[in-house]
């Protein structure tokens, strides 16, 4: 594009749409910039979905160096890539001082902005799963449970069967997922044994300079909205100052729960936190009460000399911890089970028999309030975790107890959200997302039945590093018309892959400024590259390595080689039954020397362990991942650790409260019941 000489001004514009036009397979820019004296083509380079023959990846433009002025005009045209025969035409204007005419063009450019951007960008429907099981779902081999609409999404779409998290647990993979980065790099992994945010009222939380994909796509214009899930955080110093909400983080609508599931939010269930930590604490307690007894039985019978104010506020002490004890875990369903919409808190503790329609309600306006423009909704739902809330409709209607009920019952659900978008004739122009955040929970169980999901025929489950079973999740994407239907991609993809597909897609950039672990789908998905971008994954149970996997792409194999494995209890239950999850390290692991190695391509279950004597590549496969291992390793910063203790611990002053702290009560007014799914 020559830059034109002294004062005249060189204009190159799209004319279209073309009826039934042919696709020119141009990579087509999304901003012009125009200079007195010059114009020059700037942005990204997206390619015209549609074209089977474009390049592979996209292509920088090629930029002219602008004439000198010190008159400069921005203006930014998202042409409409997807369906218009776009030709270009040069005008040259001689004039003496061009600013005026500048102005008028991108005035008239302007007008047509938001018609060419809602036909290029489509609206994009994350929907994430919580604690499901790969082998949950009708598509991925379950002919036991009912899951009709997923099943239709599959069949419409791509389904991905070598799926990963990045973390087999839903705080440091949610950061994962939305950042596009290992959560260690975040400061989201394990500290000090803490592998979870435990508290709405912590401190921790995903950091203000991690960039979400809502933070990009908020910049190019879409709306962008959470309705679920969040567990990231909420507030830093202060009640309110919400630093770590999802609106602090790009989002610009927010209903649902800051914090996650937990037993204790169904008061008919025994209190999972009172299990884990409260029991340390009544032993803490309890053993200051017996120390309290005997000096004031010693004193009193005169077998030691102890000043009775000693044994006074050692009775203060065992009392106070009583209390906090009391305050903490008695009171847990009021501090974490909660709902908020945007900045405030509307229910405290949340009904859960309620919960449900809520979701739907909000999931289905939200799509109706934004059907005229680019938006992004991210669905986090609160199905399948414990403790399983589900409406009266869909109880004892599955065969796998209430487990089952729950995920026939999510299932409905997100039909009821694909059909909002149908009704709103929104379908073809949605890209749309499912997937879960980590494995099946094997330890989830009550005194009557299993309450966690099953992960088909891959090893280990939620909150097991390496295992097979705790990572590989379901994924499944539709576009209609762009996505080719029935496919199914068996190469390597992980959740770090959404934030650089959905930047894409939104007309954004990733980071450059900061690692991205994540790779953009769309090549793979379109069949513009046969591999996955993903040659090495890296498997961490919190802050320890326990597996990499290699993708061998020239003999299309599929390595992985554990470093450590949990010591599974009792031995051969494939579980560490013995407590909530299975530790990372310490006296609960396997330290292996030489590592295990498994073929995954020909061994997906992990039953085999290969050896020098079977496998006549092990030495160079183990090498070859080592190095992969120490160069990764070599990318990874000190950042604060947003799970530390100083982090997790209940601060009464982060407390969310609807009322006067600590008096939080309020409750939602209507009915939000579901109606007869009428399966």
């Amino acid at each position: 594009m020559a830059v034109c000489p002294g004062d005249s001004l060189l204009l190159w514009f799209g004319l279209g749409p073309g009826s039934g036009a042919q696709c020119k397979n141009q990579w087509l820019p999304t901003g012009l910039r125009i200079l007195s004296g010059s114009l020059c083509v700037t942005g990204p380079c997206l390619p015209t979905p549609g074209c089977q023959d474009h390049p592979q990846q996209p292509q920088p433009c090629q930029l002219d160096e602008p004439a000198p002025s010190s008159r400069e005009l921005v203006c930014t045209v998202h042409f409409a890539c997807q369906t218009l025969d776009v030709y270009f035409l040069p005008l040259v204007f001689l004039c003496r001082d061009c600013t005026l005419l500048l102005l008028w063009v991108c005035v008239l450019l302007r007008t047509s902005e938001p018609k060419a951007s809602n036909a290029s960008r489509p609206n994009i429907l994350l929907i994430l799963a919580d604690d499901l099981g790969i082998g949950d779902i009708g598509c991925y081999g379950n002919d036991t449970l009912r899951t009709p609409n997923i099943d239709r999404l599959a069949e419409e779409g791509v389904r991905l069967t070598q799926h990963l998290a990045a973390a087999p647990l839903c705080t440091p993979s949610r950061a994962a997922f939305l950042t596009g980065r290992y959560a260690l790099r975040s400061g989201m992994e394990e500290s000090a044994g803490f592998r979870v945010l435990y508290w709405t009222a912590g401190s921790g939380g995903l950091p203000a300079n991690e960039t979400t994909f809502a933070r990009i796509l908020k910049q190019q214009g879409y709306a962008t909205g959470l309705i679920g899930k969040w567990h990231q955080g909420l507030n830093c110093a202060a009640r309110g100052d919400h630093c770590h909400h999802p609106l602090a983080h790009g989002f610009d609508y927010f209903y649902g729960m800051p914090f996650t599931l937990i037993p204790d939010c169904d008061p008919r269930r025994h209190s999972q936190m009172d299990v884990l930590a409260g029991s340390a604490v009544r032993h803490y307690v309890s053993a200051l009460a017996l120390g309290v007894l005997s000096l004031a039985a010693a004193q009193r019978c005169g077998l030691l000399s102890v000043p009775w104010r000693a044994v006074w506020g050692a009775a203060g002490l065992a009392s106070l911890g009583l209390a906090s004890w009391f305050f903490c875990y008695g009171f847990m369903r009021h501090w974490n089970c909660i709902l908020m919409r945007n900045h405030e808190v509307t229910e405290q503790p949340m009904d859960l028999e309620r919960t449900t329609g809520r979701m739907l309600q909000e999931a289905v306006a939200y799509i109706q309030r934004n059907k005229d423009r680019p938006f992004l909704l991210f669905v986090s739902l609160l199905h399948v975790h414990t403790p399983l809330p589900t409406t009266k409709a869909f109880l004892g209607r599955s065969r796998h107890g209430l487990y089952g009920d729950n995920v026939e019952e999510m299932d409905w659900l997100v039909g009821k959200i694909l059909d909002a978008l149908e009704e709103n004739g929104l379908r073809n122009s949605t890209f749309t997302y499912f997937a879960s955040d980590h494995g099946g929970s094997l330890g989830a169980r009550d005194e009557r039945q299993q309450l966690g999901g099953w992960n088909g025929i891959y090893r280990g489950g939620k909150g097991m590093g390496g295992w097979e079973g705790g990572i590989r999740v379901p994924g499944i994407l539709r576009w209609p018309g762009v996505l080719p239907a029935g496919r199914v991609i068996q190469e390597p993809t992980s959740l770090m892959d959404v934030f650089p597909t959905v930047v894409q897609l939104g007309g954004g950039q990733v980071p450059q400024d900061r690692v991205i672990d994540g790779h953009s789908l769309l090549p793979l998905l379109r069949g513009a590259q046969e591999h996955s971008a993903h040659e090495f994954l890296f498997h961490y149970c919190g802050r320890a390595l326990h597996a990499a996997r290699w993708h061998q792409r020239d003999s299309g194999r599929v390595w992985k080689v554990h470093y450590v494995t949990p010591q599974f209890h009792p031995a051969g239950s494939g579980s560490c039954l013995n407590q909530h999850l299975c530790p990372c390290s310490g006296e609960g692991v396997i330290h292996h020397s030489p590592p295990l190695l498994f073929d995954l391509s020909r061994d997906p279950a992990e039953a085999q362990p290969l050896s020098p004597d079977s496998e006549p590549l092990y030495h160079a496969v183990i090498e070859r991942v080592g190095e992969a291992v120490a160069r990764h390793q070599e990318t990874l910063s000190p950042v604060p650790q947003q799970l530390s203790l100083g982090n997790i611990m209940w601060k009464p002053w982060l407390q969310p409260c609807c009322g006067t702290f600590p008096f939080c009560w309020c409750q939602e007014e209507g009915d939000s019941s579901p109606q007869e799914p009428g399966l």
